[in-house]
Formats: structure tokens, sequence, C-alpha cells
């Protein structure tokens, strides 16, 4: 299994500041708390309530391809209809109508595209919109289409009552970026493979509730966890001893339970029909650290000199080589020897063999400024 080791030239991944700590926290909430949302209170059932979530995602997602919009903003819209929906329902009752995901999905779109400074024409985002719900993507749509009129009404409309039922509170850190510092840090960001996992993993969780239930950095290191254990790599301790969620500031365990949540996910997914059923392992929340998959851990019998230096002809001298590097070249330099290849005469005894036995001028030499030849 290949180690990542952190770079010495970038230091470990900061912490988000207390502000924005305090803001996502206010947004979390417990597994039983998410089955009390307002639209299961009245009525929804919660498998339904997280299906309508996700097709709002999905309608966020098809529009921001069409417009052509950074995963950054659709991550981000994402993450307003997530949290508006913990606040309002969808379904309608006496005295109040419910909120369509399809309202909501264009509206978080359209405030994420300010958010994130991505901003795109009204008029582009309503068209966009009016093809995306009716499914055409090459539908005709100008200003004397009623349907033009009908979804920017409801985006303008939508928009302060979006902003309203998210207290505006719009400060986000999107785990995309977080993801790749951690990428950077352990030397990882050109490892396609692993990154293109642990994106997948952040993308798909767009389109569930995890965002409520852990905290952006939560998010980012689990899909570092998951592209790890899927390509088979391993990141080393730090020099304290420390793993590498502990550099990163998360716990183990609530990196496994995102995870486990997510593979519950991908088994009870609608797009799978039942098929395959088992194949996402989920990994124990309590699991003993030690024995991480992901982890690999310094060798605690090797001190630090040992690590530093190799052994020459007069002892131990200053190597620059790494552990692993020093005993491969000390190896190859043994092999040479028992095969003959390495019995290299120092000059001393070559001066010693000649005919008189005399040390050549530049070993007396030298020999003279060490003060060894008595005259």
């Amino acid at each position: 299994m290949p180690a990542a080791t952190p770079s010495p030239l970038h230091q470990p991944p900061s912490l988000p500041s207390d502000l924005i700590l305090l803001a996502e926290s206010q947004w979390l909430f417990t597994q039983d708390e998410m089955d009390y949302t307002p639209s299961v209170l009245d009525g929804l059932t919660p498998l339904k309530e997280r299906e309508n979530r996700s097709k709002g995602v999905n309608f966020i997602i098809q529009v921001g391809i069409m417009l052509k919009l950074p995963q950054v903003t659709l991550a981000t819209a994402s993450v307003f209809l997530h949290r508006f929906f913990m606040r309002w329902s969808m379904v309608d009752v006496e005295g109040k109508k419910g909120m369509h995901y399809y309202s909501v999905g264009a509206t978080s779109l359209f405030l994420a595209t300010k958010v994130e400074e991505n901003c795109r024409k009204m008029r582009e985002l309503v068209i966009a919109c009016v093809r995306v719900a009716q499914k055409n993507p090459s539908k005709i749509v100008d200003e004397q289409d009623k349907e033009y009129w009908r979804w920017k009404d409801t985006i303008l409309h939508m928009e302060d009552v979006l902003l309203e039922a998210l207290c505006f509170d719009l400060s986000l850190e999107p785990p995309y970026k977080t993801l790749f510092e951690f990428l950077v840090y352990f030397g990882e960001e050109d490892n396609k493979k692993l990154r293109n996992v642990a994106w997948a993993f952040v993308n798909d969780s767009c389109l569930t509730t995890l965002c409520l239930l852990f905290p952006s950095r939560t998010i980012a290191a689990s899909a570092l966890y998951v592209g790890a254990k899927h390509c088979d790599v391993s990141f080393r301790d730090d020099a304290e001893g420390r793993p590498w969620w502990a550099v990163v500031g998360v716990e183990l365990r609530n990196i496994r339970r995102a995870c486990n949540y997510m593979a519950g996910v991908y088994e009870t997914s609608p797009l799978r029909n039942g098929t395959d059923a088992g194949i996402h392992n989920k990994t124990p929340e309590d699991g003993d650290e030690l024995t991480a998959k992901t982890r690999h851990r310094n060798d605690p019998t090797r001190s630090h000199s040992q690590s530093q230096t190799i052994e020459g002809p007069d002892g131990l001298i200053p190597s620059r080589l790494s552990p692993d590097e020093g005993s491969r070249k000390r190896s190859k330099e043994s092999e040479e020897f028992e095969n003959g290849h390495g019995d290299q005469e120092s000059p001393r005894k070559r001066a010693r063999e000649n005919g008189d036995g005399q040390l050549t001028s530049d070993e007396t030499l030298k020999q003279e400024e060490e003060g060894e030849v008595e005259e």
C-alpha cells in the first residue's frame, strides 16, 4: 500500500474561523430530528421527503450545467435548499401553501450565483429553468412565453422568502476547497484516481442531507477517507505520531459515520433497483484507530539518529536519504561487494601495497596537515 507523506512545504490545513463554525453549527441536526422536518409533520413520509430533496438538487445541477456554472456554486445552492426545507414544508395544508422543490431549487441557484460571484443574467436563468422543468433542452423560450414570466415572478418572489428562512446566513465553507487543501498537504493532488473518487463522494453528498448532519470539514475528510480506501492509499502519521484525521482536525468516528450514511444512501438508491445489494460494506464506527486502513503508522523502534545516518567505511555518517532509500542503498552496496564489484581499495591501502610501501605525496601531505606524520 503506498503511503502518502505530508509535504514539508505546506502547513497543515487551517481550521475555519470561529464565525463560520458557529454559523454552521446552527444548521446541524441529529438523525432523529431529521425525521421530524416540517414536511414530515405535515404528512409526508421521511423517504418521500428525502426523494423530493434529491429531485430539487438534481434540478439545480441540470440548470447549472446548462448555464456552465462551477460545482462550488451548485453545492452552495443545494445547501440553501436543504436548509430551507428545515423551516418550510413541501405539503399544502389548510391556510398555508407548500413550497415546490423546483421553485426553491431555482431560487437557491439564483442566490448562490450572487454569493459565489458567478452571476448569470436573469433571462438566461429563467430560460434554463423552463427547459429543464419541461424536459426539453431545445425549447424556444422568449419573453412572449407565459412560462417565462411565471418562472421569473416565482424566483423574484421566492428570493425574499428564502433569505428570511435562511436568516440571511449566507456564509458557507464548501467541502471542495477543504478537500483540495487536504490533497495538497498530503501530496496527493496529482493522484487522479484518488482525487476523482473523493470529488465524486462530495458531489453525491449534495443530493442527500449530509450537509445537515455533519460539518463541511467532516464531509471533506470523509471524501478523502473513502478515496484512500478505494485507491488503497494510506497517510503517514506526522512527526508527533498523530494520525492524519487528527492533523486535519476531524474525529475518525464522525468520518466513519458520514461514510456509513452515504453507503446506506447508495444501497437504497432508486437507480439501483435492488441490484448488487450489500456491496457497500459499512465500517464499524468505534473500530480500532490503530488498525485503520488509511493510516500508516511510524515505526516506533526506529530512532531519529538511525533515520538520519548511514553506515560508512569510518562509521556512521549523516545522510540525506530517507530510511527506506538508505536501506536500499546499503543493500545494493552489499550485493555488489558479494559479486566482486565492490572491492574498491582506499588510497592508503593501495599506497601500502606499493613496492617500497611508501605513501603517495598527496597522502603524505594530507597526514602532515593532520599531524599524523612525524619528522
